[in-house]
């Protein structure tokens, strides 16, 4: 019988992430980062996937991983979502990662394992399982031409993992027109990339639909995260700011409001675990048709409940709003999870 508690194993996880973060990754440290050229904290990384070994949690110990499930990566990401933390970890070691093993690219993910090597899947960020686009990359023997946009975790990637005829194709950074554009979420910035001629390792078939679905389902452990942050946050704030020389907190309508809030937060935690556990299709498209909203709202709630406070920049809450509605439109929005939920579980239209 599946179980949606926490193990021992992914406790002691969640505490060495946490206290990385704590100590390595406050807001105000997040914040300082956005606004400088460089938005991914490489440093982090490099302790993340190096020392906790949080780069090879998909990778069987036979390439040097750790050979975990996805509820360990999923305690991660809950982690990395709580501190809006500017690393690569769900581009390289989980999409891009899933991506490797589906090819079978035993060298590479030996280097992933490692966290020599940081990659991305060579994909758009909004691209849903469900919908096949065509292919914006074309293969010529061993060079690829094409433009692929709003690829997120490109900027901080050494290879490029490059979906081609049904094929995956690996490509040195360096060997691509890698262009940073504009993102809503500053602490994970999209880049339009381009190959021109790019000299090209082929590494096998991969299904890029299935690997976009295990993406979605762990997302939203992220998404899981950031809402916790913003009601914890919160809680904190409503306990201390005081009106009519009471915390605000004591009001009957606050009150209500962050009930359902938590109500919410504990039914995507639900949802989340379940599609960490199960990753099935069924389970992924719950979990993401509740957590992209779920997430969404309770940001916007924090930061009218944090009042004049929380519309300031200065506030790290807007890095968590930003986050959310990032993520609400990639992998698939609610709606698109909503209608395959439908269709799986045999539903009229």
């Amino acid at each position: 019988m599946t179980t949606l508690l926490y193990t021992e194993v992914e406790e002691e996880l969640r505490a060495a992430v946490r206290a990385l973060l704590a100590d390595r990754c406050p807001p105000s440290a997040v914040l300082k980062r956005v606004e400088s050229p460089a938005p991914y904290d490489l440093d982090l990384w490099k302790t993340l996937s190096r020392e906790i070994g949080v780069a090879g949690l998909l990778i069987p110990e036979s390439y040097g991983g750790a050979g975990a499930s996805a509820s360990e990566v999923a305690v991660v990401l809950e982690e990395l979502g709580r501190g809006a933390a500017p690393v690569p970890f769900f581009t390289s070691s989980v999409l891009a990662t899933r991506a490797a093993l589906d090819a079978g690219a035993a060298d590479l993910l030996g280097r992933l394992a490692s966290g020599d090597t940081t990659a991305a899947l060579a994909v758009p960020f909004t691209a849903t399982p469900y919908h096949r686009a065509a292919d914006t990359v074309e293969a010529s023997g061993t060079t690829l031409t094409g433009t692929v946009a709003d690829v997120a975790g490109a900027e901080a990637a050494d290879v490029l993992l490059v979906p081609a005829g049904g094929a995956l194709y690996l490509v040195e950074a360096g060997h691509a027109e890698i262009t940073t554009r504009p993102s809503l979420d500053l602490t994970r910035p999209v880049a339009t990339v381009a190959f021109s001629g790019a000299a090209a390792a082929r590494l096998g078939s991969c299904d890029v639909a299935e690997v976009l679905r295990f993406g979605a389902g762990l997302l939203a452990s992220e998404q899981l995260g950031v809402a916790e942050w913003c009601l914890e946050t919160t809680l904190a704030y409503v306990r201390e700011r005081h009106q009519f020389a009471r915390p605000i907190g004591s009001f009957q309508a606050i009150k209500h409001r962050l009930a359902d809030l938590w109500l919410d937060v504990v039914r995507a935690r639900a949802a989340a675990r379940n599609a960490a556990a199960d990753t099935s299709p069924l389970a992924v498209a719950v979990a993401q048709a509740w957590n992209a909203g779920v997430a969404v709202h309770v940001a916007e709630e924090a930061v009218q409940l944090h009042g004049g406070i929380g519309m300031t920049w200065e506030h790290p809450i807007h890095l968590y709003l930003k986050r959310a509605k990032a993520t609400e439109i990639a992998l698939g929005t609610p709606g698109d999870h909503r209608a395959a939920l439908a269709e799986l579980a045999d539903l009229p239209g």
